[in-house]
């Protein structure tokens, strides 16, 4: 059985008025989970991303037991320094994708993920629909957080891109492609981004290990009180079942194992 789950509240597809002849429909990203820990099925709407480069699972090395630690990281309020705290005593790699407030905000942090071997990776400046933003806009949003970084650490962005909310279109992706970013989706998501409405930590483990599969992109928000609270013993259970975790680079042949 499959079930249908979107990240966030679906929206009805937009489309532009602009004529142009490049695909500018809005798509918003979701996963199909099922019950038998394999990779969820692409949904046919989403079949031209391998078009653009673009990632939602490693479906390559089939059967691996790898995993993909990603976090979308638009500020700070405690929990992520908790969860690198937990990815340094775990020795587990991860990818932050990061808004311009947040490096702004939050220099030492981001300075802490770099020493520590970590990805940080573009997630917009300002965290705007991609969908609807025009083709100077959405270079702009990309770049100019690309530029921000440099300038305020003095290295190179990690070069992935994760549009906010995974709302994309065709045109978005090819953007991104064309500014050197390989786009990153997800293969498995939960409810964890509200404050106010933490799940348990139990329940949340429980979905998290119950919708694992081999090559899985888990998303995670770092924010979540519940996913900082969590995060050593699910990487504990993970490596129990006999996974291991790797970076993005590993995943898109950027770097070895």
């Amino acid at each position: 059985m499959s079930i249908l789950i979107p990240l966030y509240s679906p929206v009805a597809n937009f489309q532009s008025s602009r004529s142009d002849g490049c695909d500018r429909s809005e798509l918003r990203w979701y996963v199909k989970r099922n019950c038998d820990h394999r990779v969820p099925d692409l949904p046919a709407e989403f079949s031209s991303i391998d078009e653009y480069g673009a990632y939602y699972a490693d479906t390559k090395r089939t059967g691996e037991k790898v995993l993909y630690l990603t976090f979308d990281a638009g500020y700070e309020n405690g929990n992520v320094e908790r969860v690198l705290n937990a990815l340094k005593e775990k020795r587990a790699p991860g990818a932050f994708f990061i808004l311009s407030h947040f490096l702004t905000a939050n220099e030492e942090l981001v300075g802490r993920m770099l020493d520590e071997g970590h990805l940080v990776c573009n997630h917009t400046a300002h965290h705007r629909n991609m969908a609807r933003a025009m083709d100077d806009e959405a270079r702009r949003e990309i770049a100019d957080l690309e530029t921000l970084f440099r300038e305020k650490t003095g290295r190179e962005m990690a070069k992935y891109y994760r549009p906010p909310e995974g709302t994309f279109s065709r045109e978005n992706l090819l953007i991104a492609k064309e500014l050197g970013y390989t786009t990153v989706f997800w293969s498995f998501a939960y409810a964890d981004w509200a404050n106010d409405k933490q799940p348990s930590p139990d329940s949340a483990l429980k979905k998290i290990l119950d919708n694992l599969h081999p090559g899985a992109i888990l998303l995670l928000h770092p924010t979540s009180k519940t996913n900082a609270a969590i995060l050593p013993r699910l990487i504990d259970e993970c490596r129990s079942l006999g996974y291991r975790f790797a970076s993005l680079d590993e995943l898109t042949g950027r770097t070895g194992k």
